[in-house]
């Protein structure tokens, strides 16, 4: 069996454009429960109630993206936004880093951005990733990114909020993977179309792909990779932030 199939792999469906619809949600629930090669569904904030009532008692990882766009958001904002979604029953709070505040060296600003979330996030025993917007950063920038966002002790770091193409998530995920310990793990998201791009992202180390999936995508990838068990991601430990 190859490295992919030795681990788990995991697709997350992602409902976020910004029409996304009660309808939409309906589908999108009927995919992810018909699939078990999907392990997450990720909605629109204001769609978190209505899917932890569809999902029922699936164990299915229900997530939702806070800061969408840019990140630049203040931090009470953040937090406010993720509490409310994990008080509605979301078990997995992505958020968009403060890129901005990267770029002007206000290292201490990201820190508590991300330490504000993470830590609500774990609060409630969900699990934290942070959307790394690295299109127009240089490499020594993303790394720094990386390193704080460690301390913060989120358990994933993100390529995009699922816009970037997937050539870009791809690249991206090499990037990541080598600039974070074992602990925190990577997640692949975009356009993926085929089953031999989302290959090339877990080849790349991503342990979670997060994509609009289609029937004919999961098929595609159930055909072409073996699959082991899922597994969920650990919750970072508090002292990983030393």
């Amino acid at each position: 069996m190859t490295a992919i199939g030795r681990r788990a792999v995991r697709l997350e469906h992602l409902l976020t454009a910004p029409n996304a619809s009660l309808r939409d949600l309906d589908e999108a629930v009927a995919l992810v429960l018909e699939h078990d090669l999907v392990g997450a569904l990720t909605v629109s904030p204001w769609l978190v109630k209505a899917a932890r009532r569809k999902l029922g008692r699936s164990h299915l990882r229900l997530g939702t993206i806070i800061g969408y766009g840019h990140g630049g958001q203040l931090l009470a904002v953040k937090a406010f936004e993720a509490s409310k979604a994990l008080e509605q029953g979301a078990t997995q709070i992505d958020f968009v880093m403060n890129g901005g505040a990267l770029i002007s060296g206000e290292e201490e600003t990201v820190y508590n951005d991300m330490l504000g979330v993470v830590d609500m996030a774990h609060s409630a025993l969900a699990v934290a990733g942070v959307i790394i917007e690295a299109e127009t950063l240089p490499d020594e920038l993303i790394r720094k990114a990386c390193r704080i966002a460690e301390r913060a002790g989120v358990d994933q770091v993100v390529t995009s909020n699922g816009l970037a193409t997937a050539r870009h998530a791809v690249a991206l995920t090499s990037v990541l993977r080598d600039c974070v310990g074992p602990r925190v793990q990577v997640k692949a998201a975009g356009r993926f179309k085929d089953a031999e791009e989302v290959s090339a992202a877990f080849v790349a180390g991503a342990a979670h792909l997060a994509a609009v999936l289609t029937p004919g995508l999961i098929e595609g990838v159930a055909a072409t990779l073996p699959v082991g068990p899922q597994e969920p991601a650990a919750v970072g430990a508090a002292a990983s932030r030393r």
